[in-house]
């Protein structure tokens, strides 16, 4: 079935998905910010989850929150934590964690301690920042995206 979509015809099928989301710019511009703020707090595997709930919650566009959690993906994950780990540590004033002599529950629940709190000072730091952003860029960009017209791609034949 996927055999002939290559990557730039499956990227402009999922602009055009986001060009037909419905909804007034504003609402998908507040359900991209819902979900970038999510996306950058510590909550990896949850994050669809959670956005869905508040989305529906606080009456957002739900589907504009799943897009905007996708900014932290296996692929940027890393780097992003990281970045917030060091915003929360030197927001709190805290050392760079060493690793235990020992490998024991107290010491992993210790070491934990002095790493969630960093991550999700930054986490939200970094949600506020990068949500309130989103919600500018979306607000001006989907009106302009909506207006786009796109050509169709012409099927590759398979059966010759």
């Amino acid at each position: 079935m996927w055999r002939g979509i290559g990557f730039l015809r499956q990227s402009k099928l999922m602009l055009v998905r986001f060009i037909r989301l419905r909804g007034l710019p504003e609402e998908i511009a507040k359900g991209v910010a819902l979900g970038i703020f999510i996306g950058m707090t510590p909550t990896f595997g949850l994050q669809m989850i959670i956005a869905i709930f508040f989305a529906y919650l606080l009456r957002e566009n739900r589907l504009a929150a799943i897009l905007g959690v996708w900014i932290t993906n296996p692929v940027t994950a890393p780097a992003i934590y990281a970045i917030e780990y060091e915003v929360g540590r030197i927001l709190l004033g805290l050392e760079h964690v060493d690793l235990p002599g020992e490998f024991s529950f107290g010491a992993f629940a210790d070491l934990s301690y002095d790493i969630i709190g960093p991550l999700w000072v930054g986490g939200l730091v970094g949600g506020v920042l990068f949500g309130s952003l989103a919600y500018f860029i979306t607000l001006r960009l989907v009106p302009l995206i909506k207006g786009w017209r796109s050509q169709r791609w012409r099927r590759r034949d398979w059966h010759r």
